[in-house]
């Protein structure tokens, strides 16, 4: 598997694709197969060599934004095209650059899109964009199987490329619910007495229009905003100088663990005004906890959330205003939507079902046992 930064993830580096990864990995060993994880050299995983079963091998990479995901992905093709591995799985697009290489070398290359990263606001001009772009065009020619996470970024394969891609949306773990005991301590922070966002804090997931609407709102409750910069530390600077004057929000970090387990299963309700998404993982996990979600009304949170959450129209600020304020003053609907939501969810995506698919995958080249 090429693409995670470091697998398993043990600092604020966890973002989706190591998510994927470390809950897909281990699982495919169960299955029989024999899984290898090329990291990225300096992100920490505790100078492990393997984990769950999964053999962890260090690639070197240029310690730079914008180079180290390139670089490691690059040599990373090159270790798996010269390797004893049938199957090469590149997650996200920028690492499929190089993907013509193993392919070279009769590997069976399998890529996940994660999301079209390229709309991402940091990678939206410049070299980073094209090479993105570049990446995304390689795995249309070459990959054997490209697996998408949602119907929308199948039609965009089919629509702009012509080319056909496999749905297999990511799983959801069985959650473990808390009494706020760590966020009470650490954070002040009460059973159903905060709103909260958990991500990654990019101009993409909606953030400014989020804390706009909460200073607006007549409420004691507080706004929970948990994660961390994806080298975006000038944003989050520019976000809390938003949020300067108003102490009911807080700005609370990367959290994991038992402190992000309690945070899950206290929440008032949980919002993600995201403008773009892969799929998204924090959504699912909310609801996984019973939690009334209100989400942008972008196909990727309604495909994944379908009628168990409450939307908005994506960006508009005004409306996401009022219906925060409709959820605080009505405590009957948060219920409402909170009834079957961690069983709809948790019967519509699992891991063990995900790992299933992907070995069938792999499986369709002779020669793969």
């Amino acid at each position: 598997m090429i693409g995670q930064k470091t697998m398993p993830s043990m600092d604020i580096s966890r973002g989706g694709v190591e998510v994927v990864v470390e809950e897909l990995a281990p699982r495919l060993v169960s299955l029989g197969q024999n899984v290898t994880c090329l990291n990225r050299k300096g992100c920490y995983n505790g100078n492990r060599k393997e984990y769950k079963g999964v053999r962890l091998i260090d690639v070197p990479c240029i310690r730079k934004r914008g180079l180290s995901a390139a670089t490691s992905s690059i040599l990373a093709s090159f270790r798996a095209a010269f390797g004893k591995y049938d199957i090469v799985h590149y997650h996200a697009e920028g690492t499929c650059v190089f993907l013509w290489l193993p392919k070279l070398m009769r590997k069976r290359c399998i890529v996940t899109i994660h999301g079209i990263d390229w709309q991402r606001d940091k990678w939206k001009s410049g070299f980073g964009s094209r090479y993105i772009r570049l990446g995304e065009k390689t795995a249309v020619r070459y990959a054997d199987e490209i697996i998408v996470l949602s119907h929308n970024a199948e039609k965009y394969f089919l629509d702009s490329y012509g080319r056909k891609t496999v749905y297999i949306p990511n799983g959801v773990p069985t959650p473990t619910r808390r009494n706020p005991e760590i966020i009470q301590e650490k954070f002040g922070l009460e059973k159903e007495e905060y709103i909260l966002f958990l991500g990654r804090l990019v101009p993409e997931k909606g953030l400014e229009i989020l804390i706009r609407a909460f200073r607006k709102l007549k409420t004691d409750r507080k706004l929970v905003i948990a994660g961390y910069a994806s080298d975006t530390d000038e944003f989050v600077e520019h976000l809390e100088e938003m949020a300067r004057g108003d102490e009911r929000i807080r700005f609370v970090g990367f959290v994991q663990g038992k402190p992000l387990e309690e945070l899950y299963s206290n929440a008032y309700f949980y919002v993600l005004p995201s403008f773009l998404e892969g799929m998204p993982i924090s959504l699912l996990e909310a609801m996984s906890y019973g939690n009334c979600c209100l989400a942008s009304d972008i196909p990727e949170c309604s495909e994944a959330a379908g009628e168990h959450a409450v939307y908005f129209h994506c960006g508009d600020e005004k409306e996401l205003m009022q219906v925060m304020q409709r959820l605080l003053d009505d405590p009957s609907e948060v219920r409402y939507y909170r009834e079957g939501a961690a069983d709809y969810i948790l019967s519509r995506y699992n891991w063990d079902s995900v790992a299933e698919k992907t070995l069938a995958l792999y499986r369709e080249s002779e020669g793969c046992k």
